[in-house]
């Protein structure tokens, strides 16, 4: 056998080669496992010269003898994947708000911000830039958090089927994220939105929200057979979804299909409760109970008069055709009702915070709080510091229970009411509330000074009434004050001269003759809810019942000039409503 014939040596199967291919370059070929189909996952690669080539080989093999090779088929960019991950894996076994808010990080967010990177060359660098340039253009900080997450999401899974080696969002520093203390509402908050509440339709539902701090969803979820008016018990067992709509015009509108007048609903509309934690019975209250019951009537009526046109689905609170509410028309309904109360803004969720506290403050055990709340045992710790907020009464309690330890004051005589010195009231001076008188109102004061201060300038503004400071044993104002004044107030209220205009149109739209003032201004403190005002100015129109119809336009605020300027505007409303009744939704049988 010539030395020409002689075999050519040949590396065993599956060993990589390295070879000076025909086009003058150096090739390396690398088995690192086995495709789909069965075949030997053979990876190439070519450089100018074998040293490159060798040294790309080598960093081959150790990969593959990590496991960390990516995985071989579709070459995915950060779109393509992202857009397969929210479709085809997360859309299946998520719920349906979880999904709709990786769609808004993955669609609103990451695609046109990272979209074109090749998956495999995304780095961390790449993302905190990109978390940092959201931040820039307005997003919140919360907002860049929540596209983290998302992502940190998306390329776990993308790791797992071995599309990726090594994750970059868990490298990458997350956007920093400060958490808002929330303050919850006074008690006394609490009251002015009851009573406002109590002047609205689905009362109910608002004080549900503030005496027990149910989520939303449960909230508008809740079905007749789960409250149980004879154990006055209430079961929450599901949650309302937030409606998807598409077309049911065949997109001939031209609007979102939200919007669309023949909308269709493509979401189912409760879900049961994410937690064997959340589905849990919570006693009411016997004055909510009937509530309850007066609610329950209420709808009574509504369904007869709206006949042919409800649906019955057996929901507690729902719109007057008797479909289950809208939880975006809910949240602006409490926005509503912040206003008309004259409270300052908040969170709808702001509500289940002040239930929290009001159960601290109550000193309710911390088992009985996780099971009115729905937290989980694992998670419980952490939601109460979240949820429950140390107000002033939490802090005065513990001072002085650490006073009673460090200078020996007894503290069962302190709430007992027993003082050695005879001389003293019998009540402690801390039990002791000074109450103005005001004409026919009672405000309690913490401080006998704010109360002074008030009397005297109540004085000065109506000299022909009853001022005075009167002294009140602090347990017999909460079993006797007048309801809906009991809450202590412990710092100085606000007072400012509110400026008035009203006036009346006839259905012609000109304006009536009456006697009483067109424009006032009168002095009002923050209690005084009907007459005070914060804002410079406000204005309404409102028809009126009787025969006449006569629409009403009037304006208040607190600068003189602003509320000239809006009794303006809600004038010319007022004519323009008096003369077209039906555009503002005024019917004959108004």
């Amino acid at each position: 056998m010539t030395r020409a014939s002689a075999p050519k040596s040949r590396q065993p199967n599956g060993a990589s080669s390295i070879y000076l291919g025909k086009d003058s370059r150096w090739h390396g070929r690398v088995t690192v496992g086995v495709k789909d189909d069965g075949t030997p996952d053979r990876r190439h690669v070519s450089r100018k010269t074998r040293a490159e080539v060798t040294k790309i080989v080598r960093e081959l093999e150790r990969q593959r003898d990590k496991g960390a090779v990516r995985k071989a088929g579709q070459s995915w960019t950060v779109e393509t994947w992202l857009t397969h991950w929210v479709e085809n894996i997360a859309a299946v076994h998520v719920s349906e708000n979880t999904i709709d808010g990786y769609r808004v990080a993955v669609y609103h967010h990451l695609i046109p911000g990272l979209g074109a990177h090749r998956l495999e060359k995304l780095e961390a660098e790449h993302l905190e830039r990109f978390y940092k340039k959201m931040q820039e253009t307005g997003s919140a900080a919360g907002t860049a958090h929540q596209t983290h997450r998302t992502m940190r999401t998306a390329l776990n899974e993308a790791v797992r089927r071995g599309h990726l080696t090594r994750n970059p969002a868990t490298i990458a520093k997350a956007p920093r994220l400060e958490e808002d203390e929330v303050e919850p509402y006074s008690v006394e908050e609490v009251q002015r939105l009851l009573a406002e509440a109590g002047k609205h339709r689905n009362t109910a539902r608002w004080v549900i929200a503030l005496a027990l701090g149910l989520r939303q969803g449960e909230v508008l979820g809740m079905q007749w057979t789960d409250v149980d008016f004879e154990l006055g018990v209430i079961r929450v067992r599901r949650g309302r979804l937030r409606p998807r709509y598409q077309h049911g015009c065949g997109d001939r509108c031209g609007r979102k299909p939200g919007f669309c007048p023949q909308k269709v609903n493509i979401r189912r509309e409760t879900k049961n409760v994410k937690s064997r934690a959340g589905q849990r019975p919570i006693g009411v209250p016997d004055e909510l109970m009937d509530l309850l019951r007066q609610h329950k009537e209420d709808q009574a009526r509504e369904r007869a008069l709206a006949r042919d046109l409800w649906t019955e689905k057996g929901y507690v609170f729902t719109s007057p055709i008797g479909e289950p509410l809208n939880p975006n028309t809910d949240f602006h309904k409490w926005k509503d009702l912040l206003k008309s109360a004259e409270v300052r803004d908040g969170r709808l969720h702001d509500a289940r915070h002040t239930a929290a506290t009001v159960l601290l403050i109550l000193g309710v055990s911390d088992a009985v709080v996780d099971a009115i709340m729905g937290w989980e045992p694992g998670k419980s710790a952490r939601m109460r510091r979240r949820y429950q907020h140390l107000t002033s009464r939490v802090l005065k309690d513990t001072a002085d229970k650490i006073g009673g330890l460090l200078w020996g004051v007894d503290s069962t005589q302190v709430s007992g009411g027993v003082v050695p010195d005879a001389d003293r009231s019998p009540v402690p001076a801390e039990m002791m509330l000074h109450v103005a008188r005001l004409g026919e109102r009672r405000v309690p004061f913490l401080h006998r000074e704010h109360a002074d201060e008030v009397v005297a300038q109540w004085s000065e503004d109506w000299p022909d009434r009853t001022a005075e400071v009167e002294e009140w044993d602090r347990g017999r104002w909460e079993r006797n004050g007048p309801s809906g004044a009991r809450a202590v107030r412990d710092r100085m209220p606000e007072r400012a001269v509110v400026f008035y205009a009203r006036a009346l149109f006839l259905t012609t739209g000109e304006r009536e003759s009456t006697t009483l003032p067109e424009q006032w201004a009168v002095p009002a403190w923050e209690f005084e809810t009907d007459a005070y005002t914060s804002y410079p100015s406000v204005w309404r129109t409102v028809r009126l019942h009787g025969e006449g119809q006569e629409v009403e336009a009037n304006a208040r605020g607190t600068d003189k000039e602003a509320v000239e300027g809006a009794f303006a505007e809600a004038c010319a409303q007022a004519v323009n409503r008096a003369q077209n009744p039906g555009k503002y939704g005024d019917t004959d049988d108004w």
